[in-house]
């Protein structure tokens, strides 16, 4: 198993990416940390420790990593998969809103960094941050989105250097348009669900949307010692996406 008794946090692990990433690092034999904003998690197993809450929430980061030095003593891996997406025309998207993306996806990713990196062994570990395509690439209706999980990017690669002393590897999974739940929820609510979803697949190459399950596969990669010798990378999972 190639994460044999390693401690991973996954954030966002409430459903569509996360949840995959988590069956993924259980089934690798991975002790896991999980939390999301649901105050229950159904997708647990016995032997993982659940903490809900707001990730924006320097106090509750604090009292996760807290949580995970009572419970792992280490944290071996850190996934990143939480985040917010807000659409709208950047002259009409509100401060808040601005600010709420920014906040949760970006600033949250940092408090985490900034609080798990001290958790991790002597011989070094692994973060892995869940972006977008769209860190990569502009988009109308989505600038703040685009900005954030840019953001994010920058902040691995940075992080990547400042860390890489210590043997923390940070690296970024960017996926494209993924059948997450709520992916699939937004296609359901269109006027006309199969037309829309021909429309999003025929903007992809490979001419359909990801499944959670091979985004999870990538983050396994950058968890595992398979990647030892990768730090500061992106690696798009988006069907081609970006090679336009």
């Amino acid at each position: 198993m190639r994460l044999n008794n390693v401690a991973a946090l996954v954030t966002g692990a409430s459903s569509g990416i996360g949840e995959a990433v988590s069956s993924h690092f259980r089934r690798e034999g991975a002790r896991l940390l999980l939390t999301g904003r649901r105050e229950r998690l159904d997708s647990a197993e016995p032997d993982d420790l659940y903490v809900p809450g707001d990730l924006n929430d320097e106090a509750f980061v604090e009292h996760l990593a807290k949580q995970a030095a009572e419970s792992f003593g280490t944290v071996d891996v850190v996934v990143l998969n939480h985040g917010l997406q807000a659409s709208s025309p950047l002259t009409e998207m509100a401060y808040d809103d601005a600010k709420n993306v920014l906040e949760s996806n970006l600033l949250s990713a940092f408090l985490v960094m900034k609080h798990f990196a001290p958790l991790m062994p002597e011989g070094g570990g692994s973060f892995v941050c869940v972006g977008s395509r769209l860190g990569m690439v502009g988009k109308p209706g989505e600038v703040l989105y685009s900005a954030a999980k840019g953001g994010l990017i920058m902040l691995a690669k940075g992080a990547a250097i400042e860390w890489a002393a210590r043997n923390i590897r940070v690296n970024v999974v960017a996926p494209g348009l993924t059948a997450t739940p709520i992916i699939e929820a937004v296609i359901r609510r269109s006027p006309d669900p199969e037309a829309y979803r021909r429309e999003r697949e025929s903007q992809i190459p490979l001419q359909r949307l990801a499944t959670p399950e091979e985004v999870a596969d990538a983050v396994l990669f950058f968890a595992s010692s398979e990647s030892s010798y990768v730090t500061g990378s992106v690696l798009t999972v988006d069907g081609g996406y970006t090679a336009f």
